[in-house]
């Protein structure tokens, strides 16, 4: 059972236990985990902190060296943002996000588009047949939830076309 000490309390550090894991083992060396100093094995040794710092004379590949945490979450992040700006086509067929993006949209577009469409005496139904989209789209709309709901740009144009109203916020 592991010890979890900071390698300065009992026995003089001279123990042959792993103090990270508990392993027993007579091949112990020094390692900053995590702000403490510990005695740990060679499987625990990769949790060095002081080795991942030191490892900027590597390609950063991991293969040589740890990578730091801090090069390995921009990694993420870059990966994360090059998969962002891919080829949207694959998502969806038929569908781009990046060209029908949502604009900023007024506070309560949800009540207006909802009233104008009433006052016009149309039913969710037969404005999205009017205007050639799906029904839940215009229902997202009027319940405020667009974004949520992954409602195109396009549709809050061609609202605020069909009933003269603004939607956006310019």
């Amino acid at each position: 059972m592991p010890k979890y000490s900071t390698g300065s309390g009992g026995g003089g550090g001279d123990g042959d236990s792993c103090e990270l894991c508990g392993r027993s083992t007579g091949n112990l060396r020094t390692a900053n985990v995590a702000g403490a100093e510990l005695l740990v094995c060679g499987d625990c040794a990769p949790h060095d902190d002081s080795r991942k710092q030191s490892a900027s004379s590597g390609d950063g590949d991991g293969r040589d060296e740890p990578v730091s945490r801090r090069k390995r979450a921009a990694q993420r992040q870059a990966k994360v943002y090059d998969q962002a700006k891919g080829d949207a086509s694959h998502w969806e067929e038929g569908t781009d996000y990046e060209k029908d993006r949502l604009p900023y949209l007024v506070s309560d577009y949800g009540d207006r588009a909802e009233a104008a469409r009433q006052d016009a005496g149309l039913t969710i139904e037969e404005l999205a047949a009017e205007l050639d989209v799906e029904e839940s789209d215009v229902d997202a709309v009027e319940q405020g939830r667009a974004t949520r709901a992954g409602v195109g740009g396009s549709l809050i144009r061609a609202l605020e076309e069909r009933f003269d109203i603004e939607l956006v916020d310019e």
